[in-house]
C-alpha cells in the first residue's frame, strides 16, 4: 500500500508499468535498453472522494483519457529504476495535490482607518496637482 495522505491509501497492483525505449539522449544505451516507464492508474477503482476526482480531472488535464485512467510517463533518466521511481512520485504528488480543499475566499471590507487615509492620501494628491497648474489654465 501507498500512503496518499493520513487517510487514503492506493494498492500497489492497482499501478500497471509498461517500459519502452525513451527519445532523447543516451547514446548506444538508447537502442538496446527500455528505461522509460508508462505508469497507467485506473482513478475509477481508487475509492477518491467526488470532488478530489474533479480536482483530479482539471489538475491531470490531458494525461487523464476518457475511462479516467491516469497516464504518467517518465524517461528523464537513463536508468530504469529511477525513472519508475520518478513516474510513481510523480502520481503520488499529482493525487495528493487532488486531496487538498482548496479555502473559500470570503469577501472582507476595508477597514474605517485605511478608508480615511486612501481618501487623505487622495486629497493631497489632488492639492500637489493644482498647485502644478498656471494660472492661465485657472482662468
Amino acid at each position: 500500500m501507498i500512503r496518499i495522505s493520513d487517510s487514503f491509501f492506493i494498492d500497489e497492483r492497482d499501478i500497471k508499468e509498461t517500459f519502452m525505449r525513451a527519445s532523447g539522449p543516451g547514446g548506444q544505451n538508447i537502442n538496446k535498453v527500455s528505461t522509460a516507464v508508462e505508469l497507467r492508474y485506473d482513478v475509477t477503482i481508487s475509492g477518491l472522494p467526488e470532488d478530489a476526482r474533479a480536482r483530479l480531472e482539471v489538475l491531470a488535464g490531458r494525461q487523464l483519457t476518457l475511462d479516467n485512467i491516469l497516464v504518467i510517463q517518465a524517461q528523464e533518466f537513463r536508468s530504469q529504476e529511477r525513472n519508475r521511481a520518478l513516474a510513481l512520485e510523480k502520481l503520488v504528488t499529482i493525487l495528493r495535490k487532488s486531496l487538498i480543499r482548496p479555502k473559500t475566499r470570503r469577501a472582507t471590507k476595508p477597514t474605517y482607518s485605511s478608508t480615511l487615509k486612501r481618501l487623505d492620501i487622495k486629497v493631497k494628491r489632488g492639492r500637489t496637482k493644482n498647485l502644478r497648474r498656471t494660472k492661465l489654465e485657472l482662468d
